[in-house]
Parts: structure tokens; C-alpha cells; sequence
């Protein structure tokens, strides 16, 4: 039997996040929103980057590297726990452990496509 990882240790990877996030392709959660923000998940002296469009809950994820209304830029372990569920963006924001440029609204929106720290969906 597969041990389970320590609590707030288990991760996912930013390309399975986008990948899933991909292919929903309309999100409920953001039917009221439209923006695009573009994430920068940097690992060592690589940084990976996904554009995330929305426009009335439909969602559409690219690796273009473009402009975008908010730029989040987080440590690839920082992005794995928050797209596990164990890190909330905002808080992590105010700790300055991820930084966000440009409309911090948009932050707000899209934490709804991250799983909350404790939901064992």
C-alpha cells in the first residue's frame, strides 16, 4: 500500500494544473469575469509560463509568453502546493512568497481554480 505524503507536502506539477485547468474549458466559477493573467513558475534558472484567458467562464490556457492584466510569478514548489490544495495564493501573496504584478483582482478570481488548503475534493 502507497504511504500518503505528509500533510501540506503533496504536490502537483504546474503543467498538470494547466493541462486540467485546459480541458474544462468553461469554468462556472468565472462565468462573471474576463481577463488574462499569465503565470511565471520559475525552477532553478528555468522559468515555465502559461497564459490563462478567460471571457465570461470560458477558459483557454496557451504557453504564450505575452502580455497579460496580472502576472503571477511563484517558486515551483510555492505553485505545486497551491495547485495541491495546501498553499492559498493570497495568503502567500501577503507573505511575499509568490508576487503578483498588474490587476491584483484578477488574483482574486482565479484563486477559485486552485483547490482551498483543506478541501479533500
Amino acid at each position: 500500500m502507497a504511504r500518503k505524503p505528509a500533510k501540506g507536502t503533496a504536490r502537483r506539477s504546474a503543467g498538470e494544473f494547466f493541462d486540467q485547468l485546459a480541458e474544462r474549458e468553461y469554468e462556472p466559477l468565472l462565468e462573471k469575469a474576463s481577463g488574462t493573467a499569465r503565470f511565471e513558475v520559475v525552477g532553478g534558472k528555468q522559468t515555465e509560463r502559461w497564459l490563462v484567458q478567460f471571457d465570461k467562464g470560458h477558459v483557454r490556457v496557451s504557453r504564450r509568453n505575452t502580455r497579460a492584466n496580472t502576472v503571477v510569478r511563484a517558486p515551483e514548489a510555492s505553485f505545486e502546493r497551491a495547485a495541491a490544495g495546501h498553499l492559498n495564493l493570497m495568503a502567500a501573496v501577503l507573505r511575499g512568497e509568490i508576487v503578483v504584478s498588474g490587476d491584483p483582482r484578477m488574483l482574486v478570481r482565479l484563486q477559485r481554480l486552485f483547490p482551498r488548503p483543506g478541501d479533500r475534493r
